[in-house]
């Protein structure tokens, strides 16, 4: 059976109500996260190779958010989880995002496939 395409996705809290540019910070925190956790170094090449595609999603609040992360790493998918230091526009150690990937584009698609995008 062949596989599908590849991707990365990153879930954004949408109840922090972060502003642009905290956003995209918070979603490359969890992509060089996500990228350095990888250890499939065939996939991650393959990955690259075809795009390096990444996906940007929200979930509702901190709930959802876990309930995402926890299913990832129940299906084996490198997750990481973003927590912010707390400079800016969220207390220390609020949890901001995850990322999830690279991996095949369906075996993340049964965790997130339901999630809207940001």
């Amino acid at each position: 059976m062949k596989k599908s395409g590849y991707k990365m996705v990153v879930v954004l809290r949408d109840d922090l109500k972060l502003s642009k540019g905290k956003s995209c910070a918070q979603a490359a925190h969890a992509v060089l996260q996500c990228f350095m956790q990888q250890d499939d170094v065939k996939l991650t090449k393959e990955w690259l190779k075809t795009g390096g595609k990444k996906i940007v999603l929200k979930a509702k609040d901190d709930k959802e958010l876990f309930r995402i992360a926890d299913a990832a790493k129940k299906k084996g998918l490198v997750t990481a989880v973003i927590e912010d230091a707390g400079h800016t526009e969220v207390k220390p150690g609020t949890i901001t995002c995850i990322g999830i990937g690279p991996d095949y584009e369906d075996k993340i698609d049964k965790v997130t496939g339901k999630l809207q995008m940001l």
